[in-house]
């Protein structure tokens, strides 16, 4: 049995190592994401050797994600396959990109079937794609962004977030969720609450942000970190509906923002979609550069 514990902020120190070390190119194998989405997956973690194990739970089912570290993974695999058996419930391991797809099936050929995971695969861009947006096919993005200066003209700004300005952006979060009564959608609950908690430790997760400011208030923000070694992740972005262009200027001015303090970039993930089709259509509409694609490792048989 894996002595699996809550994720707390200290266990940062510990877990961040063995995620860098795997380099792994998804969303979800982040601290930031394991910390901040409890309310929803009630993540936990332990290592295992010298590997990161988490497991998490959703009504329905109990899985795990694939082992983030180093050095031999089979005794690793093994002893989450005993836990699932000790705990009574199938042996799910979900996330896998396609280069753990492969090492999975050669370690225990024939005993997984794999399902391909649209709903959690990942949108990735070009970083100078999204600072030009060049093209016919990004024409909309730019009539946006041009309609914002045009409307407001000199009195709009972009600023990082920093401490003198992190709890305007939790009141803005605050409204952008009463507007939608978001205890009526379940992700939309988990994302509230996934936001708070970036916020209430916003520089202990070392996370960084950018808000657009028109006149004295606030009507977008995002929340990000590098992710790896050649990609930046957005965490998170909300603006006002009502203010036209603000979703462009704050996708395209982070992004601006960005580049200037990592030039080593490639590469911006802009997570996964959910299966909410609203987001889904948003993040197709920047044409994304490829989709770091996830699958669900089901077994058929038992693991020898």
């Amino acid at each position: 049995m894996i002595n699996f514990k809550e994720i707390e902020i200290k266990d940062k120190e510990w877990m961040e190592p063995l995620i860098i070390s795997a380099n792994m190119r998804g969303c979800h194998q982040n601290f930031t994401n394991l910390f901040a989405w409890y309310e929803l997956f009630h993540y936990r973690a332990a290592q295992v050797d010298n590997y990161l194990v988490i497991k998490g739970r959703t009504e329905n089912e109990e899985f795990y994600f694939y082992p983030a570290g180093t050095s031999d993974i089979k005794p690793v695999i093994e002893t989450m396959y005993k836990d699932s058996l000790e705990h009574g419930h199938e042996f799910k391991i979900l996330g896998l990109s396609p280069e753990n797809r492969k090492e999975l099936s050669d370690l225990y050929p024939d005993c997984f079937k794999y399902e391909y995971m649209r709903d959690g695969s990942d949108y990735v861009y070009y970083l100078d794609k999204l600072i030009n947006l060049k093209g016919n096919r990004l024409s909309n993005k730019r009539n946006y962004i041009n309609f914002f200066k045009q409307h407001n003209r000199d009195n709009w700004g972009f600023d990082p977030i920093t401490p003198d300005n992190l709890e305007e952006c939790r009141e803005m979060n605050e409204i952008w969720n009463q507007e939608r009564d978001h205890n009526k959608d379940i992700y939309l609950r988990g994302e509230y609450f996934a936001i708070r908690r970036c916020f209430d430790n916003f520089f202990d997760l070392d996370l960084e942000g950018g808000l657009i400011r028109v006149g004295d208030k606030i009507v977008a923000f995002t929340i990000g970190e590098r992710l790896n070694s050649d990609t930046y992740v957005i965490h998170f972005e909300k603006a006002f509906n009502y203010v036209k262009g603000a979703y462009q200027m704050i996708n395209r001015e982070f992004a601006v923002y960005v580049r200037e303090i990592y030039p080593e970039l490639v590469y911006m993930n802009r997570e996964d979609d959910m299966g909410h089709m609203g987001l889904r259509n948003a993040k197709l509409s920047y044409r994304p550069d490829k989709m770091e694609d996830k699958y669900a490792a089901i077994p058929v048989r038992r693991l020898k």
